[in-house]
């Protein structure tokens, strides 16, 4: 039965990361161990699980079926060991899914806090400006922002990021500052994933103002939209704690200060069908508490809009809605807690 359990855990693992050997290092076996662990797993299934390369090991369809029920056998046997030791202590691994800013930004200067709490669990953090499948990819959870494409999540809610718009002193004063959003036809606006779109809506006393701005410069990462905007190349768009950094330090100053250019709902999602982890779920709780005390923190009038968590009880089930293949599909409440299962179109 140990070695069973001993091939699941190795089997999940080298899922993940493509190689026997990683796998096994992490779990104090050898590459030898490891392979011949792997065969006999497949042996008593009945089925290949891996492709093999010399280069690496790649699921097969078989593989890829039985790792989504193995991690979710796994997670609940986390979750039970969890549950027994009745500390709070947590171990084994936690794979964290985000955007490079918001890892950068927010995740990684309150990590150290939460990893003396918990030194026996592993952390992997996954940060790029593409959403992360959370099933192929193995995430436990990710911080997801705006609208949610995954249709077989559970999400929490964190907070809300305010967009804004920002340009270097020397930009602006080389090419004059905005008063209105339709001198932005007349600048140079930096895209990025914060933004990708070329058409820009501001809010001001209930009137809605829409603009097409032209671009001369694109990037797929909004840490480098911030970077391109210091540099002076251009104003840029990103959600306030993507620039907050430079706008304290005077390299960034805002555009068009006094016009709601909207924001960013930002919420934690694990994978729906499977026992969250419970470090998964005390990630989320912890990096809510953290950003909560953050936004109370702040000097007057500036914190709740940085950092403005959302509140359960304002929010009514049908005030937003997520995409799943161009559908849109309601966001229910799951028994009045602050999780939400995100459901399919054809469910009922």
């Amino acid at each position: 039965m140990n070695d069973r359990l001993s091939a699941l855990k190795l089997f999940a693992r080298a899922a993940r990361v493509g190689n026997f050997s990683s796998a096994g290092r992490e779990l104090g076996l050898s590459q030898p161990s490891a392979s011949r662990l792997i065969a006999a797993l497949e042996e008593e299934v009945g089925a290949t699980l891996f492709s093999r390369t010399t280069r690496a090991v790649t699921l097969t369809e078989a593989g890829a079926t039985y790792l989504m029920r193995v991690e979710a056998i796994l997670a609940a046997l986390d979750e039970a060991d969890h549950e027994a030791r009745g500390t709070g202590e947590l171990r084994g691994s936690l794979r964290v899914g985000t955007s490079s800013s918001f890892v950068l930004r927010e995740i990684i200067p309150r990590l150290p806090a939460f990893m003396k709490q918990h030194p026996a669990l592993k952390i992997e953090l996954v940060a790029n400006d593409r959403y992360q499948d959370l099933v192929t990819e193995g995430i436990d959870v990710a911080f997801r922002f705006g609208a949610l494409p995954d249709s077989s999540a559970t999400a929490r809610k964190i907070i809300h990021l305010p967009g804004i718009l920002t340009a270097s002193p020397d930009y602006l004063r080389a090419r004059g500052t905005p008063t209105m959003p339709s001198d932005l036809a007349h600048h140079s606006v930096i895209i990025s994933p914060a933004h990708p779109s070329p058409t820009f809506s501001f809010r001001k006393d209930g009137r809605v103002t829409s603009v097409r701005v032209d671009s001369q410069l694109a990037i797929t990462i909004n840490e480098g939209a911030t970077a391109s905007a210091v540099a002076g190349l251009g104003i840029a768009a990103s959600s306030e704690n993507s620039a907050r950094a430079e706008l304290e330090a005077g390299e960034l100053v805002r555009v068009l200060p006094d016009w709601d250019f909207g924001s960013m709902e930002v919420n934690a999602l694990f994978v729906n069908g499977k026992t969250i982890k419970p470090a998964a779920r005390a990630f989320a709780d912890f990096l809510l508490r953290e950003l909560r005390a953050a936004g109370e923190g702040s000097p007057p009038g500036q914190g709740r809009r940085r950092l403005r968590v959302v509140s359960d009880a304002a929010r009514r089930p049908g005030d937003d809605a997520v995409h799943h293949h161009h559908q849109p599909a309601p966001l229910r409440y799951d028994g009045g807690r602050t999780e939400l299962r995100v459901h399919r179109p054809d469910e009922s």
